[in-house]
């Protein structure tokens, strides 16, 4: 059951919360988005933002059977997939994180990603991914980069603000990612 609209006033109390990984050992891809907003924490699930394109895109890229919801987010393992962020503080804009927590949650990302070994871990959005890991040439698309034994897929972000990216491309790129993961468990 979806969690009640939270009010101008839970979305302030939200600020500085974080929002539980979604997470086990071994998944096929582990997507990892900048850090909850401010919606997500007061509800208290992943990409939850009415407009926030990331769980329409993961069905229409594959990796979802049927349209899944916020608050589904727990069906996700039982698929392989996983949710965690780069920085876990809940903000209003992610221009509110600091240089030393988009390198401070890289490093912890990468302690997650070595301990929990996902297959692929995707950053949802290419800005994220060149602040946290200091990578200013990094573009959405496989890196050479890996954690441990993990492949790193940088997607775009699914965020109603970034416009340039239409559904249907976003769909096309989790979906090279979806093939991509798949390829590597055959």
């Amino acid at each position: 059951m979806p969690p009640p609209r939270p009010s101008p006033a839970d979305l302030e109390a939200a600020r500085d919360r974080q929002v539980p990984d979604v997470i086990a050992d071994g998944l096929r891809v582990l997507f990892c988005g900048i850090n909850p907003g401010l919606y997500s924490a007061a509800t208290g699930h992943h990409f939850a933002r009415p407009g926030n394109r990331f769980w329409p895109v993961l069905h229409a890229s594959g990796f979802t059977p049927r349209l899944l919801r916020p608050w589904e987010e727990g069906e996700l393992p039982g698929l392989g997939l996983g949710i965690t962020n780069v920085v876990a503080r809940a903000s209003a804009r992610a221009s509110e994180l600091s240089r030393e927590e988009y390198l401070e949650g890289g490093r912890l990302l990468h302690a997650k990603v070595e301990r929990r070994r996902p297959r692929w871990l995707a950053v949802v959005g290419v800005t994220a991914y060149r602040e946290a890991f200091d990578d200013r040439a990094a573009v959405v698309g496989a890196q050479e980069a890996v954690m441990g034994g993990t492949r790193i897929w940088v997607l775009p972000n699914p965020s109603g603000l970034n416009a340039h990216w239409t559904p249907a491309a976003m769909a096309e790129e989790f979906g090279r990612l979806r093939e991509a993961s798949r390829a590597d468990s055959c």
